[in-house]
C-alpha cells in the first residue's frame, strides 16, 4: 500500500497500477513515449490532461505551456515536431475549430518527430456549445485517428500514437470523449522511454513552407503516407475481429462505443451469436478485417457516438467489393447524444430476437417514479462571484439608458463562467456564439442597427480571441461598449493561468499583460478599470461608456471568489457573512429576484442568507433598498 502511495504519473514503474482519471491515463501514455513538448488551451473535457503533464514535467524534464488559444498551441507543438521532438497539442472539440487553419496545412507537410493532436469531444454537450465530431476534421485533413475504449487502452494507445506518428511521418489525432476523459480507472503502468533532448531544425528544406509549389508535392507525399497507414491499420492490436460460428449479426464498434456494446451483448447473453469487430482506428478503418466481417454475416450493425464516420467507410467498402450485406448504423443508433449499453441493446433488439433483461424493466419503473421528484438544478454563478456584480451593474445601466433614450441595449455574451448569467434573473446574454464572438457580434450589431450594444468577455477569452475584434471596432468606428470581466483566472475550466495572471503553466513568474494597456495600445480612447463590487462606480462607468461616441472598453477586475477562499484559508482568515435584519426587511425580495445568489433563499416566507455559502461580497448590501442586510454578528 505504501508503494502505491509513492507512485506518481511520472514514476518509471512498469507493471505497477495506479487509480487515475482517464485524462491522466492519456498523459501517462505520452510520458511513457518520451514526450518533449506539450501545448494546450483549457477546455472541458480536456483540461486535466495538461494538469497531469504539469505535475510530472519537472520530474521527467519536459516542457508544458498554456497557450493563448488553440491555434497557437497547435503551432507551438507542431514546431517542436519539426525539430524531431515528440509533442502534443491538446484541446476540446470546438478548440479544433480554432486550430483548423494550421492543422490543414501541416497535415500536408508531415512531421519529423511524433506529433499528436489530442481532441476531446463532448457527446451530449455537457460543457460545449456544439456536439461536433472531430473525426470529420481528421478525415478532411488526412489525419489518422486513434480512439480508446477504456482508460487502460487510452494509456497504451496514446503512447503508440506518438510512436506511430514518428514512424509514418504523419500527424495523428487521438480522440477522447467525456466518459473516457472523466472516468476513474485502474491503470497498469508501462515503461517510460526517451529522455530530455534538444530539437534540431534543418534549414533549407522546402516542405515546411506552404507555397503552392511546395504543397503540391507535399499533398502527394501525404496521400502516400496515408496509404501506408491504412494498410498498417489491419495489424494494429486495437483492431480485433472475434467471429462467432453461424452468426447472423455482425457488430462493428469503435472507441467507447465498443465498451457500451460489450456490456449490451453480455446483458443480452448473446456473446456466442454475434461476430464483433473492435475498431481503435475509426479513420482509416481496418479494411481487411472489416471486409472479412461483412462477408461472413448477412446483417451488420455499426455502433459509434455522434457522426457515421465508421459506418460510411464500411458502406463504401461493401459497395466497392460488391458485398451483399445489410448495414445498419444511424438508422437505429442515435445521431445525437451519448450512447449507453441500454441504447445499444435496444438497437440490437430491432435486428435480432432478444429478450431485454428484467433488471432494465425494473429500472424503467424506478426512473418513472423518481424523475418527477427531482428538482431542476441549473448551474449558477458561485456565491460572491464578481461576474454577478458586473452583470447586475450592466442591467441597471441598461435600464437607465432605456428610460432616457427609449432604446434597450443588446447584450452579446461569450464562452465562460459568465455565460451562466444568461439564466434568470440576470438574463445577461442576448447572443453567444464562440470565444471572442461577443466583440465581433457587437461590431456587426452596431453597423446593422442604431441600438446601443454592451458586449462582455472574460480575461482569458480576451487574450484568446477578443483582441482582433476589439481592433476591428477601432478600425471600423464601431460604437460599442466592450466589457472584459477579469477574475484573474480561466475559471470555468479549472483555474488555469493566462497572460494576465503573471504565472505560467509550470508555475514560473511571467510578465503580467494588462488588458487596459493592450486596449490603449490598440487606440481605444475610452478605457476604464472598475471594481465590480463597487456597484455605484461600476454602473456609472457603464453609463458613461454607453454615451461615449466610439468604441469603449471597461475592465471589471476582481479576483474569482473560489481563488479568494483558497487564499483566505491559507492565512487562516474567514469570510464575514451577512444576514437579514427581519425587523427592517420590507420583504421586497429584490435581493432574491435581481441577483440570483445561491446563498440567498426563502425560509418560512422570509428572505434568509446561508452563512455557510455567503462570502461577504456585500453586493446584496448595496442592492437592498432599506439597508436590511447587515454583517452577521459573531456569537
Amino acid at each position: 500500500m505504501n508503494k502505491l502511495k509513492e507512485l506518481t504519473l511520472g514514476s518509471d514503474a512498469p507493471g505497477s497500477r495506479m487509480y487515475m482519471l482517464g485524462n491522466e491515463a492519456i498523459a501517462r501514455g505520452a510520458i511513457e513515449a518520451g514526450i518533449d513538448v506539450v501545448a494546450a488551451y483549457p477546455g472541458t473535457p480536456s483540461s486535466e490532461i495538461v494538469q497531469a503533464f504539469i505535475d510530472s514535467s519537472k520530474e521527467r524534464d519536459f516542457y508544458v505551456e498554456w497557450s493563448v488559444n488553440e491555434k497557437v498551441a497547435f503551432e507551438v507543438a507542431f514546431a517542436a515536431a519539426m525539430t524531431g521532438l515528440r509533442s502534443v497539442a491538446i484541446m476540446k472539440c470546438v478548440g479544433v475549430n480554432v486550430a483548423h487553419d494550421p492543422l490543414m496545412t501541416s497535415a500536408y507537410m508531415g512531421t519529423k518527430g511524433g506529433f499528436v493532436l489530442i481532441a476531446a469531444d463532448d457527446p451530449s454537450m455537457w460543457s460545449s456549445q456544439t456536439e461536433q465530431d472531430s473525426r470529420y476534421v481528421a478525415m478532411q485533413a488526412y489525419v489518422p485517428v486513434l480512439e480508446p475504449s477504456s482508460g487502460q487502452e487510452a494509456r497504451e494507445m496514446m503512447k503508440d500514437a506518438l510512436l506511430l506518428s514518428e514512424k509514418f511521418g504523419q500527424m495523428f489525432m487521438f480522440r477522447s470523449v467525456t466518459r473516457i476523459s472523466h472516468a476513474r480507472v485502474d491503470v497498469e503502468l508501462g515503461e517510460i522511454s526517451g529522455g530530455k533532448k534538444k530539437g534540431q531544425f534543418e534549414k533549407g528544406s522546402t516542405h515546411w513552407v506552404c507555397l503552392p509549389a511546395n504543397q503540391r508535392k507535399n499533398r502527394l507525399l501525404m496521400i502516400e503516407r496515408m496509404a501506408g497507414i491504412k494498410k498498417a491499420a489491419n495489424t494494429l492490436k486495437y483492431n480485433k475481429l472475434t467471429e462467432a460460428k453461424g452468426a447472423k449479426l455482425g457488430i462493428i464498434a469503435s472507441g467507447l462505443s465498443y465498451a457500451y456494446m460489450r456490456e449490451a451483448v453480455q446483458w443480452l447473453g448473446i456473446e456466442d451469436q454475434v461476430s464483433i469487430l473492435k475498431i481503435g482506428t475509426p479513420y482509416p478503418i481496418p479494411d481487411e478485417l472489416t471486409l472479412k466481417l461483412i462477408k461472413s454475416t448477412p446483417e451488420v450493425l455499426v455502433v459509434e457516438e455522434l457522426e457515421p464516420i465508421v459506418e460510411n467507410q464500411v458502406k463504401v467498402l461493401a459497395q466497392e467489393n460488391k458485398v451483399d450485406v445489410l448495414i445498419h448504423g444511424k438508422d437505429i443508433i442515435p445521431l445525437a447524444g451519448e450512447l449507453s449499453a441500454r441504447k445499444v441493446m435496444e438497437a440490437i433488439g430491432e435486428l435480432i430476437d432478444v429478450t431485454m433483461p428484467a433488471d432494465y424493466a425494473l429500472l424503467d419503473k424506478l426512473n418513472a417514479a423518481v424523475e418527477p421528484l427531482l428538482p431542476i438544478r441549473p448551474p449558477a454563478l458561485c456565491p460572491g462571484c464578481p461576474h454577478r456584480a458586473t452583470l447586475y451593474a450592466v442591467n441597471v445601466a441598461a435600464r437607465r439608458y432605456k428610460k432616457e433614450f427609449d432604446k434597450e441595449p443588446v447584450l452579446p455574451g461569450d464562452i465562460g463562467c459568465y455565460a451562466l448569467g444568461f439564466n434568470p434573473p440576470l438574463n445577461s446574454d442576448d447572443t453567444a456564439i464562440c470565444m471572442g464572438g461577443a466583440f465581433g457580434v457587437a461590431c456587426g450589431l452596431a453597423k446593422a442597427t442604431d441600438i446601443p450594444v454592451i458586449a462582455h468577455v472574460g480575461d482569458s477569452t480576451f487574450f484568446h480571441s477578443g483582441i482582433p475584434p476589439m481592433i476591428n471596432a477601432v478600425y471600423n468606428h464601431a460604437n460599442i461598449t466592450m466589457l472584459v470581466m477579469d477574475n484573474s483566472t480561466t475559471g470555468q475550466t479549472g483555474f488555469q493561468p493566462n497572460p494576465g495572471t503573471g504565472v505560467t503553466a509550470q508555475g514560473e513568474i511571467a510578465e503580467i499583460v494588462k488588458i487596459e494597456d493592450v486596449a490603449r495600445a490598440c487606440a481605444v480612447k475610452f478605457v476604464e478599470v472598475v471594481d465590480p463590487f463597487d456597484l455605484k462606480a461600476t454602473t456609472d462607468v457603464v453609463e458613461r461608456a454607453l454615451r461615449f461616441d466610439g468604441p469603449a472598453l471597461i475592465v471589471a477586475r476582481q479576483t474569482c471568489q473560489v481563488i479568494m477562499q483558497r487564499e483566505l484559508k491559507k492565512t487562516g482568515q474567514k469570510f464575514k457573512p451577512v444576514t437579514v435584519d427581519l425587523d427592517i426587511c420590507s420583504d421586497c425580495r429584490l435581493c432574491v429576484n435581481a441577483l440570483g445568489c445561491p446563498a440567498i433563499y426563502i425560509e418560512d416566507d422570509h428572505v434568509a442568507i446561508d452563512p455557510a455559502q455567503c462570502t461577504g461580497c456585500r453586493l446584496c448590501v448595496q442592492v437592498c433598498p432599506v439597508n436590511a442586510i447587515i454583517e452577521k454578528r459573531s456569537k
